[in-house]
C-alpha cells in the first residue's frame, strides 16, 4: 500500500522543485538581490533566450503544475512539441532584427533573442535568406499554434469566415431595411404633403371633407404600420443577438392577440462545463489493470477488450475464455468492488448482442450532464414528434433521447434523493421546448405542493397545478372522460388514433365531425362530441401516487388503468412518480398496464424488483443514476440523468408566462353533485344489496367478511362499506370498534326489496 503514495509523492516533490526553481529565475531577473545563484540564473536566461529571459520561467511554472495535478510525466506530447516549436520561432524572430555579422555578438549581450536565436537565425539566414526565414518562421509559428491549442487550422479558417459572413448579412439587411424605411418615409411624407391646387375650372368637383380626412388617417395608419413594423424587426434583431435559439424558431401557433408563439431558445439554460479527460484517463488504466489481476487472483484469465466511459460510471468489457461461467464472475462483484475501492459494482452478463461481460464501475468525479446539451443535439432536434424527450447520457456517452408517445405511459420510482424529480423536470422541459399549447397540453398532480407548482401560469396547462389529493381523483376521471369523448369523435369521423384525426381537421380546413353522419341520439351527443379544432396530446404527470393512493385508492386505480389501457390513441400519457415502490402502491393492474419504466436508486432489491421485475436498481450510485426499461427492450439501459436546476426551470416558466396566459378548461376542476356520485358509485356494484344482507344477519361491519363472504378484493368491499356509510347503513369508523348497524331487516326488505 506504500508504493502508490510514495508514487504520488514523487511527483509532487518533482513538481514543487520544478515551480521553486522558476520563481527563482523569475525573482533573479527583476531583482538583483537574489544572491550568487540568481546573479548566474540570470546571466544564464539572459545569454540563452536575450529578450525572451522571462518567457522560460513562466513556461517552466506551469510545467511544475501540470506535474503536480497529474502526478506523471507524459514524455513529449504534441502540444509540448508545439510549445518548444513556439518559444524557438519567437526566439529567432527577435534575432532576425539584427545584422548578421553581429548575431552571436549580440547573443553573449543579452540582446534578440539569445544564443537560441543566434542559431537559428543563422542557419535559416545561411539557408534561405531574409525573406525566405521570415516566410519559414511563419509556417513554424502557425505549426506551434496548432499543435499547442490542438485545434484545426481550417476549422479555425470556417469559423473565422462564418462569423465574418453572418455579421456582415446581419449589418446588410438592417443598412436595407433602414434605407427602404427612410425611402418609404419619405414617400408617405411626400403624399402627406397638401396638393397642389389646381387651375381654376368651374367643371371640377371639389373633394369632399370626410373623404380627405378618411384618405389622411389611412395613410398616417400606414405610417403607424411601418413604425411597428421597423420597432418589431430591432427587437427581433437584439433577440437574436442575444440569445441562442434553436433554430430562431418561430412555432405555427398564434396566441390570443395575434403574435406568433415562440419556442424556448436554449441560451435559458446553462451551458454545459468541459470536463477535464487527462486524469480520468489515467483512472481508466489503473482500474483496468486492477481489474484483469483481480479476475487472474480468482483463475479467470480473461482480459478487457474495449472500455464505455460515462458521465458517472465506465463500463470495462471482459471476454471470458472458454469453460469460464459467466455466473463465476458475477459472483465476484464485491471482490471486484473492493480491490477497486469502488462503493459498488454492478455487472452485465452477458451484454445484449456482444460476446462480453460488463462490468460498470463508478467513476472517481461524476461529470454533470447539462439539459441544454442534449436539446441541442442532432437526434433531439431530428426528432419530429412533439412528445420527444431527453433522459441523459448512456454508458459510452451517447445521448438518450425517447418518444413518450411510442411508451406510450412510464411509470418512474426510486428513493429520496435519487434524481427522480429532476427526471420529471427534464422531461417537462424537453416537451416545453418542442411543443407549442396548440400542440400539447399538460395536467399536473402534485400532492407534495413543492415540486410541479412552479409551472402554474404557463401557457400548457389544462388546469392549475392540483395540489389536494382528495381533488385528484376527480381529475383522473375528467381525463377519462375526455379520452371517451375523443373516441366519439373518432367514430364520428371514420379515423383509428389522434394522428388521423388532427391530419384530416386539417386537411378539411374545417370541423370534419359536421361532415359526417350525426349519431341517433343527436342532441345527447351534440355537447360531448363536437371539437373545436385539433386535439392536443395530454400528458398527464402524477408526482407522488403514493398520498393519492392513501387518500382514494380504488378509484386512482381503476383511472389510470382505463387510462393505461386506452388513453394512447387519443393522444393522453401517463407519467406517473413514486417515491416508495411498494407492492400497495405500484399494484400488479398499474404495473401491467404501464410498460415503460425507470427506476432510480432504491433501499433494496424488493423494491427493484418490484419496478422493474428483476434486481439491479439497489446498486445504483444516486444524483441522476437510473435503469430505463423502455417497452420492448430485453434489459433495462444504464442512464446518466440530465441535469436541470431551479433557476433553470424558473428561467424557462417566466419566458412561457410572458407569451400567454393559460387557457384552463373548468370542467377539470367541477365536482360532480354527491347525489350523482352515489348514483354512479352504486350503479357500478350489483353486489350492494348482498353486502348490505350480510352485514345485518351478522350484526357487524366488517371489510374482511365481506371478502370472505362475497369471494372480493379489499378495495371492492371498502368501497361497498364506504357506500353503505354514505346511506346510513352502517356508522362511521371509531377506531378498534366495530362499526355500527343502522339498518334493520325491515327497512333492508323496503329499500333492497325489488333487488333482495
Amino acid at each position: 500500500m506504500a508504493k502508490p503514495w510514495l508514487e504520488e509523492l514523487k511527483f509532487e516533490l518533482y513538481g514543487l522543485a520544478i515551480i521553486t526553481l522558476a520563481l527563482l529565475g523569475m525573482a533573479s531577473l527583476f531583482t538583483p538581490a537574489a544572491g550568487t545563484v540568481g546573479h548566474f540564473l540570470a546571466r544564464g536566461l539572459t545569454v540563452t533566450a536575450g529578450s525572451g529571459r522571462y518567457l522560460l520561467p513562466v513556461v517552466l511554472f506551469f510545467f511544475g503544475i501540470k506535474v503536480m495535478r497529474e502526478r506523471k510525466v507524459n514524455g513529449i506530447t504534441p502540444r509540448a512539441w508545439g510549445l518548444v516549436i513556439l518559444l524557438i520561432s519567437t526566439l529567432t524572430f527577435l534575432h532576425l532584427f539584427i545584422p548578421p555579422d553581429q548575431f552571436f555578438r549580440a547573443a553573449w549581450q543579452g540582446q534578440g533573442g539569445g544564443l537560441v536565436g543566434a542559431a537559428f537565425s543563422y542557419l535559416l539566414y545561411l539557408c534561405f535568406g531574409v525573406a525566405g526565414s521570415y516566410i519559414l518562421l511563419a509556417f513554424l509559428t502557425i505549426t506551434g499554434i496548432v499543435l499547442l491549442t490542438g485545434q484545426s487550422l481550417a476549422r479555425f479558417l470556417g469559423i473565422t469566415d462564418q462569423a465574418v459572413r453572418s455579421t456582415a448579412q446581419r449589418l446588410g439587411k438592417r443598412l436595407t431595411d433602414f434605407f427602404f424605411e427612410e425611402v418609404e418615409e419619405a414617400g408617405t411624407r411626400k403624399q402627406t404633403s397638401p396638393p397642389a391646387l389646381p387651375e381654376k375650372k368651374d367643371n371640377l368637383p371639389l373633394p369632399q371633407p370626410d373623404a380627405l380626412a378618411g384618405e389622411t388617417e389611412t395613410q398616417e395608419e400606414s405610417t403607424k404600420n411601418r413604425r411597428q413594423q421597423k420597432e418589431r424587426r430591432k427587437q427581433n434583431a437584439r433577440e437574436q443577438d442575444g440569445m441562442e435559439l434553436m433554430e430562431t424558431e418561430v412555432a405555427p401557433c398564434a396566441l390570443a392577440d395575434g403574435r406568433p408563439y415562440r419556442l424556448p431558445p436554449t441560451g435559458l439554460l446553462a451551458k454545459p462545463r468541459p470536463r477535464d479527460n487527462s486524469i480520468l484517463e489515467r483512472e481508466i488504466a489503473e482500474k483496468k489493470q486492477i481489474l484483469e489481476e483481480t479476475l487472474a487472483s480468482f483463475n479467470i484469465q480473461a482480459r478487457v477488450t474495449q472500455v464505455s466511459v460515462g458521465p458517472a460510471i465506465t463500463r470495462y468489457e471482459i471476454q471470458p475464455p472458454a469453460g469460464i461461467k459467466v455466473s463465476r464472475i458475477v459472483g465476484l462483484a464485491d471482490d471486484i468492488a473492493l480491490a477497486m475501492a469502488a462503493p459498488g459494482v454492478r455487472i452485465e452478463a452477458p451484454i445484449p448482442g456482444k460476446a462480453a461481460v460488463g462490468i460498470e464501475v463508478p467513476n472517481r468525479e461524476i461529470a454533470t450532464v447539462q439539459l441544454r446539451e442534449l436539446l441541442e443535439s442532432r437526434e433531439f432536434m431530428e426528432s419530429p414528434s412533439r412528445l420527444t424527450v431527453v433522459l441523459g447520457r448512456d454508458i459510452a456517452g451517447a445521448p438518450v433521447i425517447a418518444d413518450l408517445g411510442k411508451m406510450p405511459h412510464l411509470l418512474v420510482a426510486g428513493a429520496t434523493g435519487s434524481g427522480k424529480s429532476v427526471c420529471i423536470n427534464t422531461l417537462i422541459a424537453s416537451i416545453l421546448f418542442k411543443a407549442t399549447p396548440d400542440e400539447v397540453k399538460f395536467l399536473m398532480i402534485d400532492p407534495k405542493m413543492v415540486e410541479l407548482t412552479t409551472y402554474n401560469g404557463i401557457p400548457h396547462l389544462v388546469s392549475p397545478v392540483v395540489t389536494d389529493a382528495k381533488k385528484a381523483a376527480g381529475v383522473l376521471r375528467w381525463a377519462v372522460k375526455e379520452m371517451e369523448r375523443r373516441y366519439e369523435l373518432f367514430a364520428r369521423t371514420g379515423v383509428r388514433d389522434i394522428k388521423r384525426y388532427n391530419d384530416l381537421f386539417r386537411t378539411a380546413g374545417e370541423n370534419p365531425a359536421t361532415d359526417a353522419a350525426p349519431p341517433p341520439d343527436e342532441t345527447a351527443t351534440a355537447t360531448t362530441t363536437q371539437p373545436e379544432g385539433p386535439l392536443p396530446f395530454v400528458v398527464i404527470i402524477i408526482d407522488e401516487l403514493a398520498d393519492l393512493m392513501m387518500v382514494a385508492p380504488a378509484d386512482v386505480e381503476d383511472s389510470i388503468c382505463r387510462l393505461a389501457q386506452m388513453a394512447r390513441a387519443a393522444g393522453l400519457h401517463l407519467v406517473v412518480a413514486t417515491q416508495r415502490p411498494s407492492v400497495d402502491v405500484i399494484t400488479g393492474l398499474i404495473k401491467a398496464n404501464i410498460p415503460s419504466r425507470i427506476s432510480f436508486a432504491v433501499s433494496s432489491q424488493m423494491d427493484s424488483r418490484t419496478i422493474l421485475d428483476m434486481g439491479g436498481a439497489e446498486k445504483l450510485l444516486g444524483k441522476g443514476d437510473m435503469l430505463f426499461f423502455p417497452v420492448g427492450a430485453p434489459k433495462p439501459m444504464r442512464v446518466q440523468g440530465a441535469y436541470l436546476s431551479d433557476e433553470e426551470v424558473e428561467n424557462l416558466t417566466s419566458f412561457l408566462r410572458e407569451q400567454a396566459q393559460p387557457v384552463y378548461d373548468q370542467r377539470v376542476m367541477e365536482e360532480p353533485p354527491v347525489e350523482e356520485e352515489e348514483a354512479r358509485v352504486e350503479e357500478e356494484d350489483e353486489l350492494l344489496p348482498q353486502a348490505v344482507k350480510i352485514l345485518i344477519e351478522n350484526g357487524n361491519a366488517s371489510i374482511s367478511m365481506l371478502q370472505r363472504r362475497l369471494h372480493i378484493g379489499y378495495a371492492r368491499a371498502a368501497r361497498l362499506i364506504d357506500i353503505m356509510e354514505r346511506r346510513g347503513i352502517v356508522g362511521k369508523f371509531e377506531g378498534s370498534k366495530p362499526r355500527a348497524i343502522l339498518m334493520t331487516m325491515e327497512q333492508y326488505q323496503q329499500m333492497f326489496g325489488r333487488t333482495g
